[in-house]
């Protein structure tokens, strides 16, 4: 069936490798729109960070959804109403934060304009063998200025939708059970890169929080596409009527899928979608 709604997971999956939306993928998605379908960008980004995807895609004038927060929130771009929401407890950011001292990670969370960390001079990490700046890449990429925090777990007296830690990703991987032990049946603990990893509340993913929002929404059966290439995607990809991993996905990923298409650098949404609005 021709979908209704098409969920789109940002990094390698609506982007290219230059992080930009590519021209026929945009040319469809806005033909989509005016056939009547809602598009939902979810992301493990904030919700400003997803604001120019959204601008480009012209979301505000088709009722378009941003989930963000890897589903810890879900807005409607066109009345700004919050139609899910679900932060984390108080109690359990403090916990979060205090456990990560032990750890040589780099946690951030944000406020309003502002993204907190211990320090805003953070060594880079290295990513495919080059050095990379990961604490001024989240922060311009979700349009943050920069604040520092000595005791992340003191300050942290605010609601918070999610805990990003970011790190070496060989270090990650060898320390990531430690990390996630005293959380893992309180919290929805997870890699989004190999460089990330993050906590959000219990239950809190990008299919929760669509399916949240879709029934806010409207009572009807709407038929959904969704596509991703990374573990954050898969509940979304197996609770859509028509999942779809991107050439680039990880295995699992493509396991969960109902159908395989191109890279994100190759158009793979545009290539599945043409089917249906070309």
């Amino acid at each position: 069936m021709k979908p209704n709604i098409i969920a789109l997971d940002i990094d390698g999956t609506l982007t290219d490798s230059a992080k930009q939306i590519p021209p026929k993928t945009r040319h469809i998605l806005m033909k989509a729109q005016k056939e009547g379908c809602r598009i939902v960008l979810a992301s493990g980004r904030t919700i400003p960070a997803l604001r120019r995807f959204a601008e480009d895609l012209h979301l505000d004038e088709h009722h378009g959804i941003l989930v963000a927060y890897n589903g810890g929130m879900a807005v409607d771009v066109q009345t700004g109403e919050v139609l899910f929401d679900r932060p984390l407890q108080r109690s359990q950011s403090k916990s979060v934060l205090e456990h990560m001292k032990k750890f040589n990670v780099y946690p951030m969370i944000d406020r309003g304009d502002y993204m907190y960390v211990n320090n805003v001079y953070a060594p880079p990490i290295h990513v495919d063998g080059t050095e990379f700046n990961v604490v001024e890449y989240e922060a311009r990429g979700g349009n943050f200025l920069l604040c520092e925090v000595k005791d992340l777990a003191a300050f942290a007296d605010f609601p918070i939708r999610k805990i990003l830690t970011a790190g070496e990703p060989d270090y990650l991987l060898a320390h990531y059970q430690e990390m996630q032990a005293p959380f893992v049946d309180s919290l929805s603990c997870m890699f989004t890169a190999d460089f990330y990893f993050e906590f959000t509340a219990k239950g809190v993913d990008k299919a929760a929080a669509i399916r949240a929002a879709l029934q806010k929404i409207s009572q009807k059966k709407l038929t959904v596409a969704a596509f991703g290439d990374s573990q954050n995607d898969i509940s979304m990809i197996e609770m859509a009527d028509l999942g779809v991993a991107m050439g680039n996905a990880n295995a699992a990923v493509k396991a969960a899928a109902d159908r395989i298409t191109l890279s994100n650098d190759e158009e793979g949404v545009y290539e599945t979608l043409k089917d249906y609005f070309a």
